[in-house]
């Protein structure tokens, strides 16, 4: 493996890159890509927190027959995110080796790097758009048409301004958060970066006390983007990144907040927790040199009963839970709690 682009992380400060490709896929096709069941095709890493919004929001609404998934191999070198999991090490669809092949398809020597999540036209064998922060919003208003009967909607208009609200803290303080102190270059911004994490963290947990979810009574986009970095915390954060006040374990409101989504349908079925393992301490080899990924932490406590139903409120709102995981999309045993 050529690691020198991994070997980088922590030796520079962490800056989140805007997406280069912000088309949009919607229903009206006013960027030149319309909704169609088929075309195209979500690329994933079961590690990525950003790629796990996407899994959770398309598996929610039922677009699993629509928007197939490729999931790329935990590991990644300077090629980016590779398909070696398929047969040949290509996706079986797209037919490419590495997620780099559909940008350098789309704008050769695009500024930028390789990001997931992304979505690749398949017709035309590539990149449609890898903007992170719409995918989910996109999946949630614009791929209706296509949404299974009994679908949620995780992104209610009336509660939206709300929505918005939250998840830009969250998406600075949490999300952002952890990246920033796990790859500070120096004790000043580490300190200033875990201390964010953490003020932010006990104010959605004083916010979460009185009430089930984070804006309203159901399931909503502010949740996903909360849980995603919430369920890799113990596993990778805590440790790795260095955001050890605590566990998200020793905090019972988060914790019991946390195993609630994790045992509602489309949440916990998505999560690998070998692949976030096995991604964070053997690509970042800036911060974890010897690649020696953890033991731990007990995974186990994921299914214990969390109690929140007392707090009231509906997950899926007048939406029923989707159906089972499609067998090719299964977690694995060996990522599963």
């Amino acid at each position: 493996m050529n690691d020198s682009g991994n070997s980088g992380y922590g030796r520079k400060p962490f800056q989140r890159s805007e997406s280069h490709f912000t088309d949009r896929i919607t229903a009206d096709g006013r960027d030149g890509r319309p909704v169609e069941a088929g075309r195209y095709r979500l690329v994933v890493s079961r590690a990525c927190p950003w790629a796990s919004r996407a899994l959770i929001s398309r598996r929610l609404p039922g677009l699993e027959h629509a928007l197939s998934s490729a999931v790329a191999d935990p590991l990644q070198d300077d090629r980016s995110r590779r398909f070696t999991p398929d047969p040949d090490d290509r996706d079986p669809v797209l037919g490419i080796r590495y997620l780099s092949e559909a940008y350098d398809r789309r704008e050769p020597g695009h500024p930028g790097g390789v990001t997931v999540a992304a979505i690749v036209d398949v017709p035309r064998g590539r990149l449609g758009t890898d903007d992170f922060q719409r995918i989910t919003v996109d999946l949630a208003t614009e791929w209706t048409a296509l949404h299974r009967d009994g679908a949620p909607d995780l992104y209610p208009e009336r509660r939206r301004e709300g929505i918005d609200e939250v998840t830009a803290g969250v998406h600075e303080d949490v999300n952002n958060g952890v990246y920033k102190a796990g790859f500070a270059t120096g004790r000043e911004k580490y300190e200033a970066a875990c201390a964010g994490v953490f003020r932010r963290l006990e104010l959605l947990a004083a916010r979460l006390e009185g009430q089930r979810y984070l804006v309203g009574g159901t399931l909503t986009e502010a949740d996903i983007r909360l849980f995603t970095t919430l369920v890799r915390f113990d596993a990778a954060y805590h440790g790795h990144f260095k955001c050890n006040r605590w566990k998200l374990t020793e905090n019972p409101v988060p914790w019991a907040y946390a195993r609630d989504l994790f045992q509602t349908p489309g949440f916990g079925d998505t999560v690998d927790f070998d692949h976030i393992k096995r991604h964070y301490y053997q690509v970042h080899t800036g911060i974890n040199p010897t690649q020696v990924v953890l033991l731990g932490p007990d995974t186990s406590g994921w299914s214990a009963p969390h109690h929140r139903e007392i707090l009231g409120g509906r997950p899926l709102g007048d939406g029923t839970p989707p159906g089972p995981v499609p067998s090719a999309e299964a977690v694995p045993a060996s990522g599963r709690p």
